[in-house]
């Protein structure tokens, strides 16, 4: 999970303060490992001294003032960019995976077309791995196999996420 990414791409649909991020970060990528408040201010506090984001001035409110960060163009093309590459096809991808679809969605990206271009990367990383396991010993075989293994069922979870983008997309919107 790339933390600062996501509050970028949270940042993109609108300006936001720290505390509305960590809510709409735990609702969507949080469960069952809520970000703490402290990694929520140090990556914002980087994304502001790297130019991604600017702090706006702080406005009172009935508990502490708050400051709304923005996205910055920096920071906008560097998630840009981040949000359109496929994933090192690996194991246990699915965490960037469902974030980079949910974030889409939220944005009105097209979704579909990154699950394409995933799928595309998954199937050139099994045919690498197809082809180690034919030319290799037991041992690369048994590593090849268990990485196809990963790789199937992630094309399976592609397929099925696919086929449910218009009902997700309902979901995340509302």
């Amino acid at each position: 999970m790339s933390v600062p990414f996501t509050l970028l791409g949270l940042l993109e649909r609108e300006p936001s303060h720290g505390y509305d991020l960590k809510r709409d970060y735990d609702a969507f990528f949080g469960r069952g490992k809520p970000l703490p408040f402290g990694q929520v201010y140090a990556t914002l506090g980087r994304l502001a001294r790297d130019g991604k984001v600017v702090v706006g001035e702080a406005e009172s409110g009935a508990g502490p003032d708050r400051k709304r960060y923005v996205i910055t163009e920096r920071g906008a093309t560097e998630f840009e960019t981040w949000l359109t590459e496929p994933v090192e096809a690996e194991p246990h991808l699915q965490t960037v995976l469902f974030t980079k679809v949910v974030l889409a969605l939220l944005l009105d990206r097209d979704a579909g077309g990154y699950l394409d271009a995933q799928r595309a990367a998954h199937l050139r990383r099994m045919r690498e791995l197809t082809e180690i396991k034919r030319s290799g010993g037991l041992v690369d075989a048994l590593l090849a196999d268990h990485g196809l293994f990963h790789l199937e069922s992630d094309l399976r979870w592609i397929e099925l996420t696919t086929a449910r983008l218009d009902a997700l997309a309902k979901e995340v919107r509302s």
